[in-house]
């Protein structure tokens, strides 16, 4: 039994010392969208929290939960920001996060691939993000079907582009 509590106790401190945490300011999500075929909305969301488990040489001990706020979307735009946050769009009020979890990181050849589910919207979906390292900052890609998420399904916007490209930027302390 002592054997047992003592491997526990080394397991539970060797998660807390390799777990590494955001860094909230400089962290991000940037989108872009398309809006009435030709022209392109940029904005981004903050608020980025949760832990991250990541050394380039164990990925399979590697491990992210992330979220955002979807509260903080800011488009330079008062009243579309206004209009993302209420139930057409994100409905902030009943989903205040947007979140992933990983399930497995793998290198790849040119940098590392973190495969898991994203959950927006109360849908969970498989995901999988291309992301480099370097000077302590992961920078993934991704490109998400908002319909996949029911995220403006019900109020007829044909205007705004089905495909969104998100580049994250996720500063470790």
């Amino acid at each position: 039994m002592k054997r047992l509590s003592i491997l526990l106790s080394f397991l539970i401190i060797t998660f807390l010392i390799n777990a590494q945490s955001i860094k909230s300011d400089g962290s991000l999500v940037k989108f872009k969208v398309s809006n009435m075929k030709w022209k392109t909305v940029e904005g981004m969301f903050t608020g980025m929290d949760g832990k991250v488990i990541f050394d380039a040489q164990n990925l399979s001990d590697a491990n992210f939960d992330v979220s955002i706020n979807p509260a903080t979307v800011n488009t330079e735009n008062e009243k579309r920001d206004n209009h993302l946050r209420n139930e057409d769009f994100f409905h902030v009020d009943k989903y205040p996060k947007i979140g992933f979890k990983s399930t497995s990181i793998i290198k790849t050849a040119k940098a590392y691939k973190a495969i898991g589910n994203l959950t927006m919207h109360g849908i969970t979906k498989p995901v999988e993000i291309n992301f480099t390292y370097s000077n302590n900052s992961l920078v993934g890609k991704l490109l998400v079907n908002r319909l996949d998420y029911e995220i403006g399904t019900d109020t007829g916007t044909f205007m705004v582009g089905d495909e969104i490209e998100l580049e994250i930027l996720c500063k470790l302390l």
